[in-house]
């Protein structure tokens, strides 16, 4: 009989990192000098709130220094501890190394419950939060920047920077301390989508591979695929719309917190959306089956699942009743280390979190570059890009009438191809080129070595060699 108990979250970080070591020659000690957490810093602090001192416990874990700054979210939610903010910071490290954004690995995490608290509250709490974090350096452009995670967003990020910026007033670079910021604050186009585009494009490029696509038994594009989204927050509602809308995919089930919705024609997630936003979940949705157990909802057929809400929803009691042939991991750790294996062996292709989500640190890494040399994307080149491309049209529109050959470009092809390039197209375009070329390196690895498992291990394999070689660059 299958033992079913699970490890926890940061366990199963370690396990899946043990299991990419064993095909790697590393100096002894070099491995639990990559492995462990270098640094846990806890914060209790309290605020006046409704007439009494409130008393919050915060974390930030700096998990690796070997490119610094560091990087990672900073989650609000009541189930925050220790563990899982040290193996989120651990992920930060591995997906930073595996898409060549230069951070080492960082995360921050607040035991609060956000729904709880009026915005002004949260403001109160949010800036003695990032009080406590940047007199301890834990915020800070060249040695620390939060982002965004679960319970937290752009209006939070303002927040905080702005309350780096009260504490360093002379540090010209303090809009770098955080990314994920709004575009008044020094954030970046393209940012909020940044996590969902990237599972978007992570799919496309894993259908340009028809080795990888045969392995999970899938021909094709992604035309016509039934996809079951699991989180309709920020980062399913994006890869959902973009699948659907650019991709021609078929989403057919979504999960939220008070259950799931069926639809085999398909779902519009905009729509969803909009009635969770009125009504507070799923329940009811016109046109759609409802069932109260949403977890049922990943056990259904369907050709792509996309868990992006919490860890572990996949785990040794309910994979092998998992029938999707491909999962892609949009959240952090959905799928524990118990569950891979029996996915494994069932065939199932796992495209793994470090490298599928790895969209938001990306963009995150074009923001701050931003904020260093304090001018937006397309400012310098945008308008000369047009005068090239406008000379160019209309010198083959004057051989044409010289030579009466008596053809016009077409109306659409001029007002695209005279149009340079923003802000929103430079940064699609640098994190496809990064999921891209991401995806290449782990799929070489998965074929390369006839052993190598699965794209996680590969990935991880990735990974860890330039952690190694960094540490290595630095005489360790």
């Amino acid at each position: 009989m299958r033992d079913m108990t699970e490890p926890g979250f940061r366990e199963n970080v370690d396990i899946m990192f043990r299991r990419a070591v064993e095909y790697l020659d590393l100096p002894p000690g070099l491995a639990d000098k990559i492995q462990i957490c270098n640094s846990t810093y806890t914060v209790r602090f309290g605020v006046r709130l409704r007439g009494k001192i409130e008393t919050f416990v915060g974390y930030r874990a700096v998990h690796s220094e070997h490119m610094e700054p560091v990087k990672g979210g900073i989650r609000y939610a009541p189930e925050v501890h220790q563990n899982e903010v040290e193996a989120l910071a651990a992920l930060m490290t591995y997906k930073c190394a595996l898409v060549e954004t230069p951070f080492g690995g960082s995360k921050g995490g607040l035991c609060i419950d956000p729904r709880k608290y009026e915005e002004h509250e949260l403001e109160q709490i949010t800036r003695r939060f990032a009080y406590e974090l940047a007199k301890r350096d834990l915020i800070h452009p060249a040695q620390n920047v939060p982002a965004p995670d679960m319970g937290t967003g752009e209006r939070e990020m303002a927040w905080i920077a702005d309350q780096y910026a009260r504490m360093n007033t002379t540090d010209i670079n303090a809009r770098a301390c955080v990314t994920g910021k709004p575009l008044n604050s020094g954030g970046i186009k393209g940012r909020v989508e940044a996590t969902g585009r990237g599972v978007q494009y992570a799919l496309q490029e894993f259908f340009r591979h028809p080795d990888d696509m045969a392995k999970a038994g899938l021909t094709g594009s992604l035309a016509g695929k039934r996809i079951i989204v699991q989180g309709l927050g920020n980062v399913g509602y994006h890869a959902a719309k973009f699948l659907r809308e650019e991709d021609d995919a078929r989403i057919i089930g979504i999960i939220e917190r008070d259950g799931a919705i069926l639809n085999e024609d398909g779902l519009d997630p905009d729509d969803v959306r909009e009635w969770i936003g009125q009504h507070g979940g799923v329940k009811g949705y016109p046109g759609a089956e409802f069932t109260a157990n949403g977890a049922v909802m990943l056990e259904h057929d369907c050709d792509i699942l996309i868990p992006a809400a919490l860890e572990g929803v996949i785990n040794r009691e309910n994979a092998d009743r998992i029938h999707a042939p491909l999962i892609i991991e949009a959240a952090n750790g959905p799928i524990t280390a118990g569950a891979d294996d029996i996915l494994r062996e069932k065939g199932v292709v796992i495209i793994p979190d470090l490298y599928a989500n790895a969209g938001g640190v990306t963009v995150s890494y074009f923001e701050w570059v931003k904020n260093l040399s304090h001018i937006r994307f397309g400012r310098m080149q945008r308008r000369n890009e047009e005068a090239h491309a406008k000379s160019l049209v209309r010198e083959l529109e004057r051989l044409s009438e010289d030579r009466g050959l008596g053809w016009e470009l077409s109306r659409d092809f001029k007002e695209k191809y005279l149009q340079g390039a923003d802000e929103l197209q430079l940064v699609r375009s640098g994190l496809d080129d990064t999921m891209r070329t991401a995806y290449q390196a782990i799929s070489e690895e998965w074929h390369r070595r006839n052993d190598v498992r699965d794209l996680r291990t590969a990935a991880f394999i990735v990974s860890i060699t330039k952690v190694a070689d960094s540490y290595r660059a630095k005489g360790l």
